[in-house]
Order: structure tokens, then C-alpha cells, then sequence
């Protein structure tokens, strides 16, 4: 004879409805986490507690839901479907296609709360994640594990850096995240069509939760896209996560404490964002090779105001990470793009993870930008000035054209070692700005046809010889006069 299975759930009751905060009472043996299930199959996770009441955070729109329906305890905590079939697919905080495509199929499934890798399960940072930025690569590099922050005023091109970092990373062995967190829509589908045309999405997997999406969608976006991340990087592999931004994620989750009746503190954050947001800083991890040997570098995009960089939320956000890259509106407005401040970026990591030829060629860039900035200010109202200061003022106008760079145009790192060897050897010196341009869009092809061993043993990591060096030299000499009969 069959035997019925019997489920048994502790079931509490709807006591109020607060937009997306539900507060339920009947639920004493719930953990903190736990999901729950209303009347009309809607899910839900605790979220806090009162002395006689639970409060849960719905996972959708609270229409259809009335005070004194049933809700039940589910014996879980709140996982997410992950796997490789997520790749190149646009998906909701819950792993619910957005892009309709259909349902996901997913490997396993994954604890959205995760703890952070132990210390002993880390290893240090010590492999470059290449950008195809100049000024990033060259003066502010990131490692593959590192937690690095983009911040700045709205449209100073903060969106584009993640971007044309994600772009680079085609056929390089990395998977991406693109935690897209409150924007409108317009924006997003500008996001989603460059990824399309630039061939990025068949690496990339798009978590979406815009401005029109439910207050507890936004909050749980990137914790969503850190479950995806890890599943990869426990896999060995290597993957970049940008959140994008950690200010509406901060909006979003002021929002539901107030709803939850938390005190507020500065500028209305409650207290407890600062482990919010360190949590998820601190699951970004290079893993050791007991562990896999993965990696999840993090890149955190967060907005200031005016310029002002000691507002709470960015405060935050600088002290739990491995540097930050500030863009500077002002210097935008120069023309100066993309517009890093190299006055207040860092990289805490260091120039340690450049390749050994890179970090030699730019190991003095940035003091000779700073100085060449200083003498620019000084001289600026001078009419007579001498023939050193024209000389020493020419060639740092040569570096600050060097680190401007058209978005969705990313250097390699072969491309950016000619370039900063160049700039080495003063072959920028005596071109005009028209020839300039002209210089740093062919060279590179030029010396691949002519000197392809070198690109190789650059892409490969080894350091120019002397002989390399001397063949270099000529090679760039036989392009200039090539171009221009006068040479340089």
C-alpha cells in the first residue's frame, strides 16, 4: 500500500504590509535568512525581528497579498540557481531570465549569504587583470583578486572604465558579471547592446535590477552576482564582477530600513550598511591552489557629489578596498578622458603584479605627469619661456595625449609596451599632435609585421634585450621617416 509523504511547516500569519516589508507574526523557530512562503507562492526571506513579529522582505511586488494570509516556513536558506549556462544570458536577482530566452538550467545551487574565503583559503594578489586602460595598466593596475572602487561625480565616464575592462577581457581566459543596480532603462540597454556588439555577452553574465524593479530586487542584485562569481572562481577560474553602482545599493537598502523602522544615523544610512557593503567587498579573493586557485576581482562603482570624496557611502567604500580610481569632472571637462585624478587614485597592490617590461617602462610616469602638471599651472600666464621649460612642457603634453583613450578602444598590454617605449626613447618629442595620432595608431601593426618576435616575447612576459631595444629603435625610425620625409 502507498504511503502519502507528509510535509510538516511552521506557518505564521500577515500582520501588516509595508511595500516590499512584510511583517508576520506565528513564525517563533524562523533564523535570520530563511525563506518563507505566502499564500499566493510568493517568496519571501527573513530579513529581521521584532519581540512579536517577523519581518520578511518580499521577493516581488506585494500586490495580491492581504493581511491574515497563511505563511509558511521553508526549511532552507536562500540559495540562487548557478551555473555555465547563465553565461551570455540577462537575469533578476532571483536567476529569473530577463532576456526571453527561457528558463536556465542550472549545475547546482548557491548560498546568496556566503562567508567570505578564510585567510588560510587566500593567496596574495600577484597576476595582473588588464584593462586596456594606458593610465590604469601603467600607473593604477589591478590584480586578478583585488577589490578596486571607480569613483566620481555622475557622467564622468565611470560606467565606461568597468566596461572597456570587461570588453578587454575577450579571449582572455576571464568570465564577467555586470551587476547592473537601480538605472533606468535607457542606460541599461545602452550596456546590453555594447556587450552585443562588441561579442562580450558570450562571456558575460548580465544581473539586472533597474530603478522600475522591486526595492529588495536592488538590494539583493549583487549578492546575486557574487554567488554567480564564486560558483566560477571555486571552479578555478577567473572571473571580473562590477556592481554598478554600490550608491543605489546604498539608496535601496536606506529605503528598506526605514521601512523596517531602523534608526537612522548619517545622512540617514543605518549603522549596519558599512557591514553590508563590507560583506561584499570581502568575498571578492584570489583562492590558493588548495582551493582551486581562482580568482573574483571586484570592481565597486560609486557616485560623489560635487567632487566631494569624504561623503559616507564613498568613505566606506575606500577604507574596505584595494584602492580607488577617482574621476576628476574638471579634468573631463579639459578633454582629459578617460578623467583619472592621479592626485586621489590608488592602487594598494601596487605595480608588483605589472609584468616585469611594463613596470620598468612606467615606473616614473606618474611623477613625470604630476610634474609636468605643476610646471603647466606655473607657466600658464608666463610670456617668455626658455627653451628647457618648452622641452620639458612638450614632452609631458606627449604622456598626457599617451594616457588619453577613446572608450570601447582598449590598448594590449604588447600595444601599450611599444607605446610607452616610445615615449621613452622621446620619439613623441618633435611630431606634431596630427602626427602623433598617427604614430600611435599604426606603430604597433608596423612593428608586428616587421619585429613579430617581439610582440610575442612581450605578450609572453619577457623583457626586452638590448639587441631587441636597438632593433626597436631603428624599426620606429624606418616608420617615421616613412610617414614623414623629415623623419624625427
Amino acid at each position: 500500500m502507498d504511503i502519502e509523504s507528509v510535509s510538516i511547516s511552521e506557518v505564521g500569519r500577515v500582520k501588516e504590509i509595508r511595500q516590499s516589508i512584510v511583517k508576520v507574526e506565528g513564525l517563533p523557530n524562523c533564523m535570520l535568512g530563511q525563506l518563507v512562503t505566502f499564500a499566493n507562492g510568493m517568496k519571501g526571506f527573513v530579513m529581521g525581528f521584532n519581540p512579536s513579529e517577523v519581518l520578511v522582505l518580499l521577493l516581488g511586488v506585494s500586490q495580491g497579498i492581504k493581511a491574515g494570509d497563511a505563511v509558511s516556513l521553508r526549511e532552507e536558506s536562500f540559495k540562487v540557481p548557478v551555473g555555465k549556462k547563465f553565461l551570455g544570458r540577462i537575469i533578476n536577482s532571483l536567476c529569473e531570465d530577463l532576456d526571453g530566452k527561457g528558463a536556465i538550467e542550472e549545475d547546482s545551487f548557491a548560498d546568496i549569504f556566503r562567508e567570505a574565503p578564510a585567510v588560510l583559503d587566500r593567496e596574495p594578489v600577484n597576476e595582473m587583470m588588464v584593462t586596456g586602460i594606458r593610465i590604469i595598466d601603467s600607473i593604477l593596475p589591478i590584480g586578478k583578486g583585488q577589490r578596486q572602487l571607480i569613483i566620481g561625480d555622475r557622467m564622468t565616464g565611470k560606467t565606461s572604465i568597468a566596461l572597456d575592462t570587461i570588453l578587454y577581457q575577450k579571449d582572455k581566459d576571464v568570465l564577467c558579471v555586470y551587476c547592473c543596480i537601480g538605472s533606468a532603462y535607457a542606460a541599461f540597454e545602452k550596456v546590453v547592446s555594447l556587450l552585443k556588439e562588441k561579442g562580450a555577452l558570450d562571456y558575460t553574465i548580465v544581473v539586472a535590477a533597474l530603478a522600475s524593479s522591486p526595492i529588495g530586487e536592488q538590494y539583493l542584485a549583487p549578492y546575486t552576482a557574487l554567488a554567480l562569481g564564486e560558483y566560477f572562481m571555486h571552479a578555478g577560474k577567473d572571473v571580473l564582477v562590477v556592481f554598478d553602482d554600490l550608491t543605489k545599493h546604498a539608496w535601496a537598502y536606506r529605503e528598506l530600513s526605514l521601512l523596517l523602522e531602523r534608526p537612522p544615523g548619517r545622512e540617514a544610512y543605518p549603522g549596519d550598511i558599512f557591514y553590508l557593503h563590507a560583506q561584499l567587498m570581502e568575498r571578492g579573493a584570489h583562492l590558493s591552489a588548495k582551493q582551486g586557485g581562482g580568482s573574483m576581482t571586484l570592481l565597486s562603482i560609486a557616485n560623489t557629489l560635487q567632487g566631494d570624496i569624504s561623503g559616507f557611502i564613498p568613505t566606506n567604500l575606500i577604507s574596505m578596498s584595494d584602492g580607488q580610481i577617482y574621476l576628476n569632472a574638471t579634468l573631463l571637462g579639459e578633454g582629459f578622458k578617460p578623467a583619472v585624478d592621479l592626485g586621489l587614485s590608488v592602487s594598494r597592490i601596487g605595480t608588483k603584479i605589472q609584468p616585469k617590461g611594463l613596470r620598468e617602462l612606467t615606473k616614473d610616469l606618474e611623477l613625470k605627469y604630476i610634474r609636468y602638471r605643476a610646471l603647466l599651472k606655473a607657466t600658464r600666464l608666463r610670456s617668455g619661456i626658455s627653451e628647457e621649460l618648452s622641452a620639458r612642457l612638450r614632452h609631458g603634453e606627449k604622456l598626457e595625449k599617451l594616457f588619453i583613450q577613446e572608450r570601447n578602444s582598449p590598448s594590449s598590454l604588447a600595444e601599450q609596451h611599444i607605446l610607452y617605449f616610445a615615449f621613452r626613447e622621446a620619439f613623441f618629442d618633435k611630431l606634431t599632435n596630427e602626427q602623433f595620432e598617427q604614430f600611435q595608431k599604426n606603430i604597433f601593426p608596423f612593428v608586428g609585421g616587421v619585429m613579430p618576435s617581439v610582440v610575442k616575447n612581450i605578450e609572453r612576459g619577457v623583457v626586452f634585450t638590448s639587441e631587441e631595444e636597438k632593433e626597436l629603435r631603428k624599426c620606429m625610425t624606418v616608420f617615421c621617416h616613412a610617414q614623414w620625409d623629415d623623419g624625427v
